[in-house]
C-alpha cells in the first residue's frame, strides 16, 4: 500500500461560522482571519494505492460552479486535483474508487464535471465506483433547510444517474471494521447524518482521515464546534470519544481543511486532550 496527500486547492470561510460560540479573540490565535473575517481552509484529499485499486477519499469543490458561487468562497492557490494526481504519476481515469466522507460541496464537488459541450454533467472519474451510505444519501437528496446550500443537486444526482453509486454497510455500533474499501470506518452524526471517518492502517500506524469531525488543529478543544454542524452537542460527544481514542491508540490525524498542517497527533493534558505534534505527511510516512 502507498498513501499520498492530494492537495486540490484552498478556499476561505467565515471564521465565526467555523468556530461557533468560541469568541474570535480566542480562535484567531490558531486560525487568523482577514479583514472580512475569513480564514484560510485547505481542500486536502487522500489517495490510497492498494494492489489494483486506486481509492480517492473526497475530491474537493471541483470547478463547474459559477463565478458567482465561487465568489463566496474565494478559491486560491495553484494546486488542483489533476496536478496533484500527476505529481504521483496518476490520472483521474486511473481512479477505481471515490470514497465520499459526506456530500457537502467542498468534499464531493470534484466528483462531477461538465460534459464536453457543457449541456449537462458527467462523472469526473469515469472508471470509478462512488461510495456513500444509504442514510447519508437520503439525507442529502432531501436536504433540511440548514444544509440545503451545501448539498448541491448537480454534485449528487449525476452520481446516481451514472450507475456508479455504491453504498457501504452501516454496522449497529457505528464502526465498520475492514469495510468494502479495505479500511475501517467510523460513522458520526454531529456534523451531518452518517459522515464517514476512514481509519487506515499504514506502515504500522493508524491514519484517520478526520474530514469535518476535526477540520483543523484549531478545533481540538471540545467546545470548538462549527456552526455548520447540525447536532453540535452530538459532535462534542463524538469528538471527545475520538480524541481520547486518538491519544490511546496513537492515531495520526489527517487534516482535510487545515491550511498549514497535514497531520497531527494529540495528547492528554490537565485541560483535556490537546495538540501534541504537527507534521507534513512525508515527515512520518516515506
Amino acid at each position: 500500500m502507498q498513501i499520498y496527500p492530494i492537495e486540490t486547492g484552498n478556499f476561505k470561510l467565515d471564521g465565526g461560522a467555523m468556530f461557533g460560540v468560541v469568541p474570535k479573540v480566542i480562535w484567531q490565535k490558531t486560525n487568523p482571519a482577514d479583514s472580512n473575517n475569513l480564514i484560510d481552509m485547505s481542500l486536502r484529499c487522500m489517495l490510497i494505492e492498494e494492489e489494483d485499486r486506486l481509492i480517492l477519499i473526497d475530491d474537493g469543490t471541483g470547478d463547474k460552479q459559477s463565478e458567482k458561487f465561487f465568489g463566496y468562497y474565494y478559491p486560491f492557490g495553484d494546486d488542483t486535483l489533476d496536478s496533484s494526481l500527476k505529481k504521483y504519476g496518476f490520472h483521474r481515469d486511473d481512479i477505481t474508487d471515490v470514497f465520499l466522507t459526506h456530500l457537502h460541496f467542498d468534499h464531493c464537488g470534484g466528483s462531477i464535471q461538465w460534459n464536453k459541450d457543457r449541456t449537462g454533467f458527467e462523472p469526473a472519474f469515469k472508471n470509478a465506483k462512488f461510495w456513500s451510505n444509504k442514510n447519508h444519501w437520503q439525507w442529502a437528496v432531501k436536504p433540511n433547510p440548514r444544509e440545503k446550500a451545501s448539498f448541491l443537486k448537480e454534485n449528487i444526482n449525476p452520481i446516481e444517474a451514472s450507475g456508479q453509486l455504491n453504498f457501504v454497510s452501516i454496522p449497529e455500533n457505528k464502526f465498520s471494521v475492514n469495510s468494502e474499501l479495505g479500511f475501517d470506518i467510523l460513522f458520526t452524526d454531529g456534523h451531518t447524518e452518517k459522515q464517514m471517518i476512514p481509519h487506515i492502517k499504514y506502515q504500522g500506524k493508524t491514519i484517520v482521515f478526520a474530514a469535518d469531525l476535526l477540520p483543523s488543529v484549531g478545533h481540538i478543544p471540545l467546545p470548538y464546534v462549527m456552526s455548520y454542524d447540525t447536532r453540535p452537542l452530538i459532535t462534542m460527544d463524538e469528538k471527545a470519544k475520538f480524541l481520547n481514542d486518538a491519544v490511546e491508540k496513537q492515531y495520526y490525524i489527517f487534516l482535510e481543511h487545515d491550511p498549514v498542517n497535514q497531520l497531527c497527533t494529540v495528547k492528554h493534558t490537565e485541560k483535556g486532550v490537546r495538540l501534541d505534534q504537527t507534521y507534513k505527511f512525508n515527515e512520518v510516512f516515506k
